[in-house]
Order: C-alpha cells, then sequence, then structure tokens
C-alpha cells in the first residue's frame, strides 16, 4: 500500500478534489498510528490554506460526503465560531451515511459526522478548538 503521505505530496486544489472524491471512510489514525487518507487531506489543506470560497464549496457539495467532509473537517479546525455556526450547522440535518474506520479491519456507518464536529471535544483522532 501506498503511504498516504507520498500521495498527497505535491497536490494542488483540483488534485486534492481527486483524491478527495476517492475517499470511502473518515477517521485519523490506525495501526501503529498510521494517517488515514482523510487525515492527510486534511493536512494537506492546512498546509495549502485555501481561500474560504474553495471551502465553502466544499461544505456545499452534496454530490460527494468525503468532500463535504473534509471541507466541514477543515473549516472546524481553522474557522471562527461564527463561520463553524454559519456553514456547519445547517447541515446537521444530512444525516447521509459515512463509512467511519474504527480499528485496523473495522468500520461502522455514520450519519451524525456533522453533529459530532459540533458537538464534540475531538474528532478523527484530533482535538477541535473551541468554538
Amino acid at each position: 500500500e501506498e503511504c498516504e503521505r507520498e500521495r498527497c505530496f505535491g497536490l494542488t486544489a483540483e488534485t486534492l478534489v481527486g483524491r478527495t472524491v476517492e475517499l470511502d471512510h473518515v477517521s485519523g489514525t490506525y495501526g501503529r498510528s498510521r494517517p488515514t487518507p482523510f487525515l492527510c487531506l486534511a493536512l494537506k489543506m492546512l498546509q495549502m490554506q485555501p481561500d474560504r470560497e474553495t471551502v465553502v464549496g466544499f461544505i456545499n457539495n452534496e454530490e460527494h460526503r468525503y468532500l463535504r467532509a473534509l471541507g466541514a473537517f477543515y473549516l472546524r479546525l481553522t474557522g471562527t465560531g461564527a463561520d463553524v455556526h454559519q456553514y456547519l450547522e445547517p447541515l446537521s440535518n444530512d444525516h447521509r451515511e459515512i463509512r467511519e474506520r474504527i480499528s485496523d479491519e473495522e468500520f461502522m456507518l455514520t450519519g451524525y459526522f456533522i453533529d459530532e464536529l459540533l458537538t464534540q471535544d475531538s474528532c478523527c483522532d484530533i482535538v477541535l478548538p473551541r468554538i
């Protein structure tokens, strides 16, 4: 399996979208603290610092649920409290199921990823900033 960090090297905003729509689960780390593809893409976004319009475009994408999840996760990490409430609270009604890795070989379906971003202290093994 190709190292996810290597797969994220040299990504542009456009290729980041392509990698994100290929995702089939969300999570932070697995195994011996290996980052998941979702976490690698989130870290790449932190490095790239996309403009708000790009992030909101990810969040408003209804076709690709993992693109929405990545945008929401990034906004939750970097946005102000007002941003989080403006862009994420309306999505709390989006209960489409996404797969979440809970161990090396175990996954679960959840329809509450956005709710977790709004109500929990951590998500995908990352402690979220206070809002």
